[in-house]
């Protein structure tokens, strides 16, 4: 760098203002460590609150030779919303970039600044009985679930942000903006541009705006929790609920045991429906519709379905049927993440295979975990419905056994799995980053890197945004 950092920080506050840059070791703190994975140490963090300043703020980077890396709610799992260890990079924040959220009822759009909150989002779309079909339980920004293609635990209904998209609005490294806000369903001229920006963790462009469809908003909601004996009868289930169900199965969600009972033991408020002795997987099925109940028992359908299901040979390998609240259904599926990282230390993976091979590799990655690290506890859980499983690994703190060595040991194992025997990838939803780098560079077909190459020596021919190569 040619200008003394000091230089820098005045260009900058000459270009936002005082208030929208921090260069204080206290201040910068928040920005340089992620949600899960991620920590490093910011030359600066700078917050515009519009595109025109961040058009302005990436031309400033761009003519220095400033490298930035984009964040918006800082949720991510893969490490790719905070800077790298050098000390030299801006963290471009979205947090002030959050004050239009537009909603058009009538062709059932929204239109965000990058920087909105999924929470700020539902709030007004409440108002006029729209939602956003994307569930979580963390709470990103907009610019942020563009950049991870954001599903959660509604795709099996709802698909995700890359199916909801309609519009964007990017800045380019150089402080170009692009305006591809054309919030049109059907416009079928050529390639669609938008997708060149969605789960490309942000090395593309900086998302400032975007146009999403959204749904209206269910007027009911029926779940159940149902015990299973095995992950061929979870898939057994599955098939049949969208066969007798399929309209309105609004999410399938699948906990295995030992992923289930650190829920209640931490979690003392929950009760627990099974007494302390869960069937090898528990099933989270939720039905949803427009329709009030007068028009639509949901309920009634939910149970005749799974009697149904019950009703065939061995009871198809259902062990027991808990209605009940949704509100407190969801709460036991959301705090198993948080409840299994207090039993200790944990590496998480999230992977998604053919859904008709989900029970063979869960049970082939349990044996393998087993076979080669038996003090390691398998605890998998996630959306079945379409084809997502998180394995979450858990073992207790000790010398002999530093995180480190055994991230490095386990996830080329279970990768490999997923990837050469089952079809299948590494990171189903949460996108790619410096924590999945290098299998990003190992099973990415060359063709497909040498076009991602292509593209950002033209959108970003420094390489100055972000810290994730897709080439």
């Amino acid at each position: 760098m040619s200008v003394t950092h000091e230089e820098v920080f005045a260009g900058l506050r000459a270009l936002l203002g005082d208030g929208a840059v921090l260069v204080e070791p206290h201040e910068l703190e928040r920005y340089e460590k992620g949600w899960r994975y991620g920590r490093g140490k910011a030359l600066a963090a700078v917050r515009p609150s519009g595109t025109e300043e961040v058009s302005r703020l990436l031309s400033y980077a761009s003519s220095l030779g400033l490298r930035v890396v984009a964040q918006g709610g800082n949720t991510g799992l893969v490490g790719a919303s905070t800077p790298d260890e050098s000390g030299e990079m801006l963290v471009l924040s979205l947090e002030r970039l959050s004050r239009t959220v537009e909603v058009d009822p009538v062709d059932r759009t929204v239109t965000a600044d990058g920087g909105v909150l999924l929470s700020q989002l539902d709030a007004a779309l409440v108002e006029h009985g729209l939602l956003f079909p994307i569930d979580l339980g963390a709470d990103p920004s907009i610019g942020g679930m563009v950049a991870t293609n954001t599903g959660g635990t509604r795709l099996l209904r709802y698909g995700d942000v890359r199916q909801n998209l309609l519009g964007l609005e990017v800045v380019l490294a150089d402080g170009t903006v692009l305006d591809l806000m054309r919030p049109l369903r059907k416009n079928n001229t050529g390639l669609d541009a938008r997708q060149l920006f969605v789960g490309t963790s942000g090395v593309f462009g900086v998302v400032t705006k975007a146009v999403m469809r959204v749904v209206p908003r269910p007027v009911q909601r029926v779940t159940a929790l149902v015990g299973l004996s095995s992950g061929a009868a979870v898939l057994g289930l599955l098939a049949h609920l969208e066969t007798r169900l399929g309209e309105v199965l609004t999410a399938f969600e699948a906990i295995g045991a030992e992923a289930l009972v650190p829920v209640f033991r931490h979690q003392p408020r929950l009760r627990d429906p099974f007494g302390g002795r869960p069937p090898a997987y528990t099933v989270l099925v939720e039905l949803s519709s427009t329709l009030d109940p007068g028009r639509l028992a949901l309920d009634d359908l939910l149970e005749t379905a799974l009697a149904e299901r019950l009703e065939a040979a061995d009871g198809a390998g259902i062990t027991d049927v808990f209605p009940g609240k949704p509100s407190e259904l969801w709460e036991i599926r959301h705090h198993v993440s948080e409840s299994l990282r207090q039993e200790g230390e944990v590496l998480a993976f999230d992977i998604s295979v053919p859904r008709s091979s989900l029970a063979a590799f869960v049970e082939a990655a349990r044996e393998s975990v087993a076979t080669g690290w038996p003090f390691v506890r398998f605890c998998d859980y996630g959306h079945w419905g379409d084809g997502g499983v998180h394995v979450n690994l858990v073992w207790t703190p000790d010398e002999s056994r530093p995180a480190a060595a055994l991230k490095a040991e386990l996830q080329p194992r279970l990768y490999d799995l997923a990837v050469t025997r089952f079809h299948g990838s590494y990171s189903a939803e949460h996108g790619v980053g410096p924590h999945n780098q290098a299998f990003y560079d190992l099973y990415t077909p060359e063709l497909v890197r040498e076009v991602c190459r292509l593209l950002r020596q033209r959108l970003d021919p420094a390489g100055l945004l972000g810290t994730v190569r897709l080439g």
